[in-house]
């Protein structure tokens, strides 16, 4: 997309003097001029070849006369001289506030733009601010269809606005060097984020998507603290426990039914001690009661979003924004007659599909989406098979630290291999996403609300299928003893441990959601832009020798350095990824209280790591504006009345908290837990096994007739 000049002195400058000074560092460039049929000069493009690369690099440049009588044919808004001080209402609210303005003094971001928040302008059609400016110059060169159709049609390589100097100059100070300073470096990640800086500079939909992280972030601090005054509940009421002290207890002799055919003997249910102990960390009433607060918080989290959302969207003039943008859908009609019948025949053929033209894609989208989600069923139920096998190939091992230790080995490899799978597929259901949304013709809006729920709904399939299944279905379709469910017709279910299936829940959900923030969230954005660096850098060493022997200057430009960085793709991965954890915060919360604190470290590294790629190893996105952030608000929304159910079973079926307070409060005799893990036990006459199950060659220390 063509972009004006981003320096100073064109605009007053003679095309002679300009060529003057270009002379000076290149040889190889043109200036054209554009004009409007009165004689006056409406664009000028400057054209300077790059010949180390092959490249032509073409930068436009706009008077300043014809921005500003654009910008009123446009009726863009523009802020009066003169400003109002919203003033807040005094008493204790207000003390409070400039105690707690005071105390947070040393995190405020050195930036004068934070102070401008309390200052509001009227708004009056057309302004001269850049960001208008350049949104001016996409309406008045033609439609973004055209655009994208020149760079699909490899036209042009790329369009991109560009960055303001580099980081490292100190010579010059720019907004890109006071975000980088204040923002983007790590030693800054104890500060609050400047927005209306990061607004200013990359537009009001990243400006929305660093204020809606920075609002999640801290939010996460208060449910962390509760979480972690649950899990200390846990750990210090673990030893009063009374179930778990009765299985501990080796004078209470519980023998339980082996485990597998043949090779595994009865046992007792002592021996299991450390896994009760375990589970109390994660099943106690204060879990419950960590539930409700975690359903609360994603509520007053969503409320005080919209909140910041509208305060926002009134101080940066967003709440007209749809009539705006509907006046300046049709602004551009005086630039090009063909243009404009061009656009008016592309309309009219979108108009014109029918049915049965999208019908074909529909039917590609349904079967595409319906075989990727069989794809991740068939990978959780081959990660099954892979847990009953390798604990029937474990329990026959000659070695007893093998055989003892079979259900931890199994469970730790198991997720792992989970995980695994997980990364691999999310990666493939993104691209497979956006070409299922790029079959089915829509307007650009359509296309990213279209393609958001389609990759969402594949990867939260892929990152939740394991996690349901250990949850709801795991040790429910295990059978009796005598009378067992076979695999394949030889390998039993596989059970939960004796504590439950909560305690391998917790580390299910622990290992799968800090892998992913490890690996995917912070090594993959970490790690590929430096190997795409390296490897432009091995390239560029190729072309050293060109370099010398041209006379290109060998002080690369703003242009040469805004090419080799990353093009930017859209906030969709980076929202992803945070809602994708906000489902593992929220929805099973209840079996893995710390969840809120290893976020809450994440989403700390998280802010700088993309503050600092959109700073330094991204070109400079086209600012866009926006009033919100879009269908994301909805999926959030989603996931917070979804966890309410999902925690709701967790607690009733996965844990032990329901069966406790039945026995509790309907069979014990004197109120207390006591007799509760004998309660919940039944007996079994071992004589009454199918022939060819019973335990071969038992060693186990006194005759059994009955196990539990």
């Amino acid at each position: 997309r063509w972009r004006k000049v981003a320096t100073s002195h064109l605009p007053s400058a003679r095309l002679s003097n300009v060529k003057g000074i270009f002379s000076k560092y290149f040889k190889h460039f043109e200036i054209l001029q554009l004009y409007f049929p009165c004689g006056k000069i409406i664009f000028t493009f400057f054209l300077f070849q790059n010949k180390s690369h092959g490249l032509c690099f073409v930068r436009i440049h706009a008077p300043w006369m014809v921005l500003c009588r654009e910008a009123e044919l446009l009726k863009i808004k523009m802020p009066t001289k003169k400003m109002y001080e919203i003033k807040e209402e005094g008493g204790i609210l207000r003390k409070l506030f400039e105690i707690w303005h005071k105390a947070t003094e040393l995190l405020q971001p050195n930036v004068p733009q934070q102070n401008h928040t309390k200052m509001k302008s009227l708004s009056y059609p057309f302004s001269r601010e850049k960001i208008y400016l350049d949104k001016l110059l996409h309406h008045c060169m033609g439609k973004r269809e055209l655009t994208m159709l020149y760079l699909s049609n490899n036209v042009y390589d790329a369009a991109y606005p560009l960055h303001d100097v580099r980081i490292h100059n100190l010579k010059f100070s720019s907004l890109r060097l006071l975000l980088y300073r204040e923002w983007a470096r790590y030693g800054a990640f104890y500060k609050f984020q400047p927005i209306d800086l990061i607004r200013k500079y990359f537009g009001e939909k990243i400006g929305l998507y660093f204020a809606w992280l920075g609002l999640y972030t801290e939010f996460l601090i208060p449910s962390s603290v509760v979480g972690i005054i649950v899990f200390l509940y846990g750990c210090i009421t673990m030893e009063s426990d009374i179930p778990s002290t009765e299985m501990c207890d080796e004078r209470n002799v519980f023998t339980m039914c082996p485990l597998c055919d043949k090779s595994c003997d009865y046992w007792n249910l002592s021996t299991a001690c450390a896994t009760a102990r375990a589970s109390h960390l994660f099943d106690n009433p204060a879990t419950v009661f960590f539930s409700i607060f975690m359903a609360l918080w994603a509520t007053m989290f969503l409320e005080h979003w919209k909140r910041l959302q509208m305060r926002l969207s009134y101080f940066w003039d967003l709440t007209g924004l749809e009539e705006e943008e509907v006046s300046l859908k049709f602004s551009s009609v005086w630039f090009s007659n063909a243009c404009l019948d061009l656009c008016v025949l592309q309309e009219d053929e979108k108009e014109k599909l029918t049915w049965r033209d999208r019908m074909p894609g529909y039917l590609v989208n349904f079967a595409s989406i319906l075989f990727m989600i069989t794809l991740t069923f068939s990978a959780v139920f081959g990660v099954i098979v892979y847990r009953i096998i390798t604990a029937a190939a474990l329990s026959i091992s000659k070695n007893q630290s093998t055989r003892s230790n079979v259900r931890v080995t199994v469970t730790a490899t198991a997720v792992i291999i989970n995980l695994i799978v997980i990364l691999i597929l999310d990666e493939i259901y993104g691209v497979v996403a956006k070409w299922l949304t790029e079959m089915v013709p829509k307007t650009e809006k359509t296309f990213e609300e279209r393609l958001i729920l389609k990759a969402f709904l594949l990867k939260f399939v892929n990152s939740y299928a394991p996690i349901f299944y250990v949850a709801f279905f795991k040790g429910r379709f295990v059978g009796r003893p005598g009378d067992y469910v076979y695999v394949f017709d030889d390998y039993r279910m596989e059970e939960c441990a004796p504590g439950g299936c909560l305690m391998e829940l917790c580390i299910q959900l622990s290992i799968i959601m800090l892998g992913k923030q490890l690996i995917q969230n912070n090594l993959f954005e970490i790690g590929i832009p430096k190997l795409k660096k390296l490897f432009r850098k091995l390239k560029d060493k190729q072309t050293e020798k060109k370099e010398s022997d041209s006379n290109h200057s060998k002080n690369p430009q703003q242009w040469d350095l805004d090419y080799n960085l990353e093009p930017f793709t859209g906030l969709t991965p980076e929202y992803m990824e945070m809602i994708i954890q906000f489902g593992f915060v929220t929805l099973f919360v209840a079996s893995f209280p710390l969840a809120p604190v290893f976020a809450l470290l994440n989403n700390v590294i998280e802010v700088r790591l993309d503050a600092k790629k959109f700073v330094t190893e991204l070109r400079r996105p086209d600012t866009v504006r926006a009033k919100d952030i879009g269908i994301w608000y909805n999926i959030l929304s989603g996931i917070g009345k979804f966890s309410v159910i999902i925690n709701a079973f967790v607690i009733s079926v996965t844990s032990d908290f329901i069966p406790r307070l039945v026995y509790q409060y309907a069979y014990s005799q004197n109120g207390t837990m006591h007799g509760f893990i004998n309660h919940t036990l039944s007996f079994f006459n071992v004589s009454h096994l199918k022939a060819g199950t019973q335990p071969e060659n038992s060693q186990f220390e006194q005759e059994v007739i009955f196990c539990r």
